[in-house]
This record gives C-alpha cells, sequence and structure tokens, in this order.
C-alpha cells in the first residue's frame, strides 16, 4: 500500500511539473507574439554578441550562384550592418538564407514568387506571427552552421554499428548460458558488460560534438509537422515540397530521444534517469542510435537542404515584408528596364534621418568635392540600393530603374600586411579585378570606386586614374568614382557625368547641406578645415598661400 502511495505522488509530482512547463510554454509565446506585433514596422533592437554571425555564411558558402557579391564589395558597403538592419529572423536557418539573399542579385527579373510572398506576409498579421513562433521554435541555438557540422559529420569516426551488435549477441549468448551453467556464464557476462562500459565513454566523448548538429536538425525536422497544420493557399506549394521531404527523413527522428535525452551522465538525481543511462552504457543503445542516425542524414543530405531551403527561404521574406514597413513611405520596388541607372530620393539604410539624393545617368558619374561632403556616402546608397534592387526587390527611395547588373566596389581597401602588399598594390589589384569581370559573360558591370588611386603620387595617380576611367567608360562598364583630383572633370568630362558635393566653412565651423550637384566642385576646404579643428594659425595661413600661389603659377614654392 505504501508504495502505491509513493507511486502515487510521484505520478502526481510528474504531472504537475508538466503542467507547469505547458504553462510556462503559452506564457513565453504570448510575450513572444507581443513582441513581434508590437515591434512589426520597428528597427530590429537586437544586440550582437562577438560569435552570433559565426555561422551566418554556412548556407550561402554551400549555395553558389551565377554571380554573387564578393567579399571586397560586402566589406566596403557594410553589408554586415545592412543584414542586422533588416535581420528579424528567429531561426538559424532564417538567418542563413536571408544573408545567402543579400550577396546574390538575381540576374534574370524573377522575382514574381518572392514578392507575393512578402507581400502576404506583410498584409496577413496572423500567418506572420503563427510562421514567426514556429521559427522561434527552430531558434538561434546553434554556433556554427548546419552545413559546417554536415562537414564534420563527414570526419566523424567508425559508425559500424557491427561491434555494438556483436556484443549484444555474446550477452545473449552468455544469458542463455546461465540456465547451463550460471556461475561460468554469469560471470562471462559481467565481464562483457564491464568491457561495455568501459568502452563506453571513449565513444561517447568521440561522438559528443556531434549531437548539436542532430539537436538542430530534429528541430528544423519537427517544425515541418506544425507548417502542415497552416492553412493559407499562399503557402501551400512550398509547405507540401516541405513535408515530402520531411517524410524522407522521419527515421531519423524514430528513437531519437534515446541520444538527444542526455548528452552526458545524468546528473539529475532522477533514479529512472540514471537506471537508464547504466543501460545506456552497458547496451550502447545510444551509441547505435547515434550511427543509425549518423547514416540517414548522410543518405539524405539533400533531403534535409531542401527542408533548410525552403524554410530558410520563407523566413527570409518574413524578415523583407519587416524591413519594408519598418521604411513604410520610404521604399519602393524597382523596375528592370533601360540602360541607365536612375534612382529617385535615394537613402541610406543605416542612416537615421538620410539625407535624400538623386541621380540619372547613362555613362557613369565622376564625382569631385570638398571633404566630407558626403561623396562616399552617396557612392554607398547607390550601390546598396541595387544590390538590395536585385536580392530583396526592395529599393529605399521614391523610383529605381535601371538594368540587371553585377556589382562591385573598391573604396574601403586597406594594405595588406600578411600578403605583404602596399596600399596602392591592394588598389590596382581591386580596381584590376573589376576590369577582368567585364570580360566575362553576364548582365552588365556596375561598380563604385572611392578615390581613385589615393595611394600614388599625384601625377602618377591623375595619369593612370584618367586610363582606367576611360576603359570602364569604352567598355560600357557603368562606373559611379569619386575624386579628389578635380583635373580628372576636365580629363573625362566626354566620359562621365560630372556632379559635385560640397561644403562651407564660415565661423569655425563646417557646414555641408549632403546634395549633389552638377558640374564640378567649386571651393575646397581642406586647408580651412585645419583652422576649424584648432591648428595653429601661421599654419593655415602659410598653407593657403602655397595652394593659391600653385593655382596661379602651376610651380610649388
Amino acid at each position: 500500500m505504501e508504495s502505491i502511495i509513493l507511486l502515487s505522488i510521484l505520478a502526481g509530482i510528474c504531472l504537475i511539473a508538466y503542467l507547469l512547463g505547458l504553462r510556462d510554454q503559452k506564457i513565453a509565446e504570448k510575450v513572444l507574439i507581443k513582441k513581434l506585433r508590437d515591434g512589426f514596422g520597428q528597427a530590429p533592437m537586437r544586440e550582437y554578441k562577438q560569435d552570433d554571425l559565426d555561422h551566418i555564411p554556412g548556407y550561402y558558402s554551400k549555395h553558389k550562384e551565377s554571380f554573387q557579391i564578393d567579399d571586397t564589395t560586402w566589406n566596403d558597403l557594410n553589408m554586415d550592418g545592412v543584414f542586422a538592419r533588416m535581420n528579424y529572423c528567429l531561426s538559424a536557418t532564417g538567418e542563413e538564407y536571408l544573408y545567402h539573399l543579400l550577396r546574390s542579385p538575381r540576374q534574370e527579373d524573377d522575382f514574381t514568387d518572392q514578392e507575393s510572398h512578402v507581400l502576404f506576409f506583410q498584409k496577413n498579421d496572423e500567418a506572420r506571427l503563427k510562421c514567426q513562433l514556429i521559427f522561434a521554435k527552430i531558434g538561434r541555438r546553434i554556433r556554427y552552421s548546419i552545413y559546417d557540422y554536415i562537414d564534420y559529420l563527414d570526419k566523424a569516426p567508425d559508425v559500424s554499428n557491427a561491434r555494438h551488435f556483436l556484443m549484444l549477441g555474446l550477452m545473449l549468448a552468455a544469458i542463455i548460458g546461465c540456465f547451463f551453467n550460471f556461475k561460468v556464464f554469469f560471470i562471462v557476462f559481467i565481464s562483457l558488460v564491464a568491457y561495455n562500459i568501459f568502452k563506453y565513454f571513449g565513444i561517447k566523448n568521440q561522438i559528443e560534438p556531434y549531437l548539436a548538429s542532430f539537436a538542430y536538425i530534429l528541430r528544423v525536422i519537427y517544425a515541418t509537422e506544425y507548417f502542415e497544420k497552416l492553412d493559407y493557399k499562399e503557402l501551400k506549394e512550398d509547405i507540401d515540397k516541405m513535408s515530402a521531404a520531411a517524410k524522407k527523413l522521419r527515421p531519423f527522428t524514430r528513437g531519437s530521444f534515446i541520444l538527444m535525452n542526455n548528452t552526458k551522465v545524468n546528473a539529475s538525481g532522477n533514479p529512472i534517469e540514471i537506471l537508464l543511462d547504466y543501460v545506456k552504457m552497458a547496451l550502447h543503445l545510444d551509441l547505435i542510435k547515434f550511427n543509425q542516425m549518423y547514416k540517414q542524414i548522410m543518405d539524405n543530405k539533400d533531403v534535409l537542404d531542401e527542408i533548410i531551403t525552403i524554410t530558410g527561404k520563407l523566413e527570409a521574406e518574413i524578415s523583407v515584408a519587416c524591413f519594408r514597413e519598418s521604411n513604410s513611405g520610404f521604399y519602393c520596388l524597382p523596375s528592370f528596364e533601360g540602360d541607365r541607372y536612375d534612382g529617385k530620393d535615394l537613402i541610406h539604410p543605416l542612416i537615421a534621418d538620410c539625407v535624400t539624393n538623386s541621380v540619372d545617368t547613362k555613362k557613369g558619374l565622376l564625382i569631385t568635392g570638398s571633404n566630407a561632403s558626403g561623396k562616399s556616402t552617396f557612392l554607398k546608397t547607390c550601390a546598396i540600393n541595387a544590390v538590395l534592387a536585385q536580392t530583396i526587390h526592395t529599393v529605399l527611395g521614391k523610383e529605381y530603374k535601371a538594368p540587371l547588373f553585377r556589382i562591385y566596389s573598391s573604396m574601403a581597401l586597406k594594405d595588406d600586411i600578411f600578403g605583404g602588399d602596399s596600399y596602392y598594390i591592394v588598389e590596382i589589384k581591386s580596381i584590376k579585378r573589376i576590369l577582368d569581370s567585364n570580360n566575362e559573360k553576364g548582365c552588365p558591370v556596375l561598380c563604385f570606386v572611392d578615390e581613385v588611386l589615393r595611394g600614388t603620387n599625384t601625377i602618377e595617380r591623375i595619369a593612370a586614374s584618367t586610363q582606367i576611367l576611360k576603359s570602364f567608360a569604352e567598355s560600357k562598364v557603368m562606373c559611379f568614382a569619386a575624386t579628389h583630383d578635380i583635373e580628372l572633370t576636365a580629363l573625362l568630362k566626354e566620359d562621365f557625368d560630372i556632379y559635385h558635393f560640397e561644403g562651407n566653412v564660415s565661423d569655425n565651423d563646417v557646414h555641408f547641406d549632403y546634395m549633389i550637384k552638377e558640374g564640378p566642385a567649386t571651393n575646397r576646404n581642406a586647408i580651412k578645415l585645419l583652422g576649424v579643428l584648432g591648428y595653429d594659425k601661421k599654419i593655415v595661413d602659410d598653407a593657403q598661400t602655397m595652394a593659391e600661389s600653385f593655382l596661379e603659377t602651376g610651380v610649388w614654392a
């Protein structure tokens, strides 16, 4: 009777713990829904830790397209910052697909499916929130990409179950032998169990690093069951494909609790779980299950990739919908037509209260202007919006018309200490890669070059810059270039549309309107800025005298 009461109490405690767990889960869901609903139309508030984005390039690195943004351009434009600005994803699969999307500008105007999904998620709060709750279940609890883990799985130790089944067979034979000679065969059985336990910890430590990938894969597969419960015709095709793929991986999930319940010897004190741990050690049940799951996932890598692609794509589309809503009234859909770059009232996605600027050119731009007047920011604004147009089908501006491009830049370069290249060598290599790309088949090249050949002397810089920029124009590369060399505007006026930015220094302060204007720059402020920043008046006056003398005589004195 006492044992029945004790078991009843234990069962009651377990039931209460289960119900409390359900309650906490419901509360957490309500909190998340409120957060997502209140945050729709706002910039993401997430603060990133140092290793939060380590996994991000995983999907991109395994899915190469005909054209993708190279590392130089990505870093020049601070596309990691742009990614963070539009990253509303709650799962690692969504983050990785969004990163891949931003690095893979489309070379054909085929945005119909993507656009229909983005509009659906913009307008349908219920569907968007239900999907986001599913993605939250998948989560971001992963240090490295699943594709890194799959590569790691290729290096897994011996995954044959033959030795484990042999030991189980010998144990069974020993148990049967006990009916004939208990003393001898019991000693044999205990010896076999002791040997298995001794070997268990070595093998368990070898497979431990792989269990994080299995846990993540399981969450992705289980998520497909939640998607199957959704009834939205706009998502049906993707959900059907996802479900069909998931069925092929059902064997991976069966009995997975044997392996995934505890990754180390149980420390909870639960006697049942402790007993189960010893059974695992003796019989190697979890090691056998690991080998079975490993074989199933390695035989179905393409199926897993299909599920990750579909789930990632859907969440990336939700992120685009959220990004658009957070820029409501300041974005447009691009139109891919003609041979001009025509952007009206473009803004930079990372600058609050950004001054808008417009550009309409067929030849490309050569931009001059004073320091800190907005030349570099304007180049980045045009470049980023070209990338966004061909990736998320969204432009931050009132209007965007242009052909599809292959987009490159040469802007925020640094000397290569480890490679032994000076700044100038890095710079000419960077520009050379753009010239070479134009010899490859594909869409026309659009490039952005800031401070052309700043790493060398004035005479050779002007000569080389002139010929490089002429080469761009003659080979139909649309180039937006910024320079301090006003001489280039006269040398290249037939090849480029000439524009400038300017600033005015007055009352020991500098004022910029950050508006692009036609024609070459008409004033200089570099020497005046020395005075604004407190340099000795003699230094400023003598520098100004030297500059004016050179402009009059052409000789430095």
